[in-house]
């Protein structure tokens, strides 16, 4: 499980297929219902996930002549596993609540309040507009519908912007990887493209924390 966990974090595709094959559609719904579904685990790689995927889907397995994975069904799983994990999140704010952030583990707790202020802060930024553009940004992206459930959003509109919110984010990485996969050099430096993509999604956050700073400092 470990050795499967490592693989994941570094988006080692090549050994996911090699290992579990047609499992490796579980793999990726776990790993993006986890992401966005427990608040206690904002740090998979959500964004670099889906390019990936993506780009995989376009990939001929020489073996079997036929790409490695099936765009459609990949979208499909993919949307579905967005969706259900924000509603888990969603739901678990609104029955647990706050008690969430008294639980520890090894005397630490499992929730990070800072992460919660920060998600907080860019819901009165944004607004309901959050929970789409969250989809985008780390960690924001797991505690937003946990935030939002805490503050008791009304379900409906909630789960209105979470399927738009949901389809934007994994329909336009999945298929930017999977046409942008057509490029050699992306196809050669899959690594590096992850990292970047890593880079800009947390862009935002790397800004307000400056913002912040620069503040404090005026004063």
């Amino acid at each position: 499980m470990i050795e499967l966990f490592k693989h994941i974090l570094h988006l080692d595709f090549d050994w996911l297929f090699l290992n579990y094959s047609d499992v490796v559609y579980i793999i990726l719904f776990l790993v993006i219902f986890i992401e966005t579904g427990l608040v206690i685990m904002p740090f998979l790689p959500g964004d670099s996930l889906l390019f990936t995927a993506g780009l995989f889907a376009n990939q001929i397995n020489k073996t079997t002549g036929e790409p490695y994975l099936n765009v459609f069904y990949l979208l499909a799983l993919l949307f579905f596993a967005a969706i259900l994990g924000d509603n888990t999140n969603y739901w678990l704010g609104r029955k647990v609540g706050l008690r969430a952030l008294q639980i520890k583990f090894r005397s630490k707790k499992l929730i990070k309040e800072e992460y919660l202020t920060k998600t907080h802060t860019f819901f009165e930024k944004y607004g309901t507009k959050t929970i789409i553009l969250a989809r985008f940004v780390p960690i924001v992206r797991t505690f937003s519908p946990f935030v939002a459930g805490i503050a008791e959003m009304n379900y409906r509109k909630f789960l209105s912007f979470d399927i738009l919110g949901g389809a934007i984010w994994i329909f336009s990485l999945t298929v930017a990887g999977y046409f942008l996969g057509e490029i050699p050099w992306i196809r050669a430096n899959i690594e590096k493209v992850a990292l970047l993509i890593i880079l800009i999604s947390i862009l935002p956050i790397i800004i307000e924390i400056l913002k912040v700073k620069f503040s404090k400092s005026k004063l």
